[in-house]
């Protein structure tokens, strides 16, 4: 397995480089497990869904309220919160009634979990309940000190800085002793901003694209389970 530069060449994996890093920080989706799975697809659809059913109009005019929203309050849910009152719970419950059968056990991520020294979280714009059915379709519940999800982030998405600092205050973090990855690089430019070191999760999403070339990109991979076993295997003392 090799980590990739910021100019694209190609380096083996350094455990070493992470030898400082007491604290994991994990995005959930698309970085857990492949964004091949298309669970967001889903989620979008039902988001649109909602707002059809909340204001009575039809799927274009939703779409459209659907994507202002989020330019103009970093979420879909804020701007529903904002401007119409909405409940955030029902409609967190709504967008995450989905198939995720697509997810599928991944046991060599798990024993990498297991075996990676140090605390792990989970950081993520969705809900703990999501994020709790995603572990479970991938054999790794159990593993991880705190799931920080929408609702503890006071409903302010990452990249937001908010919820950075909210994450590391609640769990005692000490930012330039944790590592962050993550699919998306714009979520990384607030962890390195506090000093994180940062990994991104490379995938052919086409919102992932945007400032991957950012210097605030440490480290480039393909394949986290491949990765993490490397990494664990680099930093677990030898029995």
């Amino acid at each position: 397995m090799v980590a990739v530069s910021r100019a694209g060449q190609a380096a083996p994996a350094s455990p070493a480089a992470f030898g400082h890093v007491g604290d994991w920080i994990f995005d959930l989706d698309n970085t857990l497990y492949p964004a091949g799975c298309r669970l967001f697809d889903q989620v979008d659809v039902l988001i649109g869904r909602y707002i059809a059913e909340l204001l009575s109009i039809d799927a274009m005019e939703a779409r459209k309220i659907q994507k202002d929203y989020f330019r103009e309050h970093g979420t879909t849910l804020r701007g529903l919160m904002s401007v119409h009152g909405v409940d955030p719970h029902e409609f967190l419950d709504y967008v995450h009634a989905i198939d995720r059968s697509p997810v599928a056990a991944n046991p060599a991520l798990a024993d990498a979990l297991d075996r990676l020294p140090g605390r792990k979280f989970i950081f993520t714009n969705g809900s703990v309940a999501h994020a709790e059915a995603v572990l479970d379709r991938l054999g790794a519940a159990g593993r991880f000190d705190d799931i920080f999800d929408i609702v503890a982030a006071d409903y302010e998405p990452k990249p937001r800085m908010a919820p950075y600092r909210a994450l590391v205050d609640r769990n005692g973090i000490v930012a330039s002793r944790a590592a962050m990855i993550d699919d998306l690089p714009v979520n990384l430019a607030p962890a390195a901003e506090l000093g994180m070191t940062t990994v991104l999760v490379r995938t052919d999403s086409d919102w992932a694209q945007h400032a991957a070339d950012g210097d605030y990109v440490h480290h480039v991979i393909d394949d986290l389970a491949r990765w993490l076993v490397d990494l664990a295997d680099g930093l677990t003392p030898a029995r």
